[in-house]
């Protein structure tokens, strides 16, 4: 693929699932009383709107995150509303993306400056000398 189209969740929309339960995050009594935990899942296996490669792409880079069942998984409870909770699960179902489909820099070959490879030479020969003297002297 050439160009790669930003994949957010307003093109995955109909395809997230949310289930709220309760929290043991922050929110005092509130949290006994109110489902504010929110639990994103996108069947990635199963997407119509991931092309195949995408799909590929995202059941390498995200196995941790996935399920057996092709499901990735993710839940927010740091906040002390539902609402605020779902706003950070879709921020972090987008910051996951654009970390999986991030290209990796390539590593630039580089060389060891002239001086430092004299510097090694240099310490190899007094290594060399130093055992020279431990030989017994015939």
């Amino acid at each position: 693929m050439s160009t790669q189209r930003p994949i957010t969740a307003a093109l995955l929309g109909s395809e997230l699932m949310f289930t709220m339960s309760r929290s043991s995050g922050p929110g005092g009594q509130n949290v006994n009383k109110v489902n504010t935990k929110v639990t994103l899942k996108l069947d990635v296996a199963q997407s119509f709107v991931l092309t195949p490669e995408e799909k590929e792409i995202i059941l390498r880079k995200l196995a941790s995150k996935i399920t057996t069942e092709g499901i990735l998984v993710i839940t927010a409870q740091d906040k002390r509303s539902q609402l605020q909770n779902k706003e950070a699960a879709l921020a972090k179902l987008e910051q996951w993306m654009t970390k999986a489909f991030a290209k990796k820099k390539a590593r630039k070959a580089t060389k060891p400056s002239k001086g430092a490879v004299q510097n090694r030479i240099n310490k190899k020969k007094k290594a060399s000398e130093k055992k020279q003297w431990r030989r017994k002297i015939e």
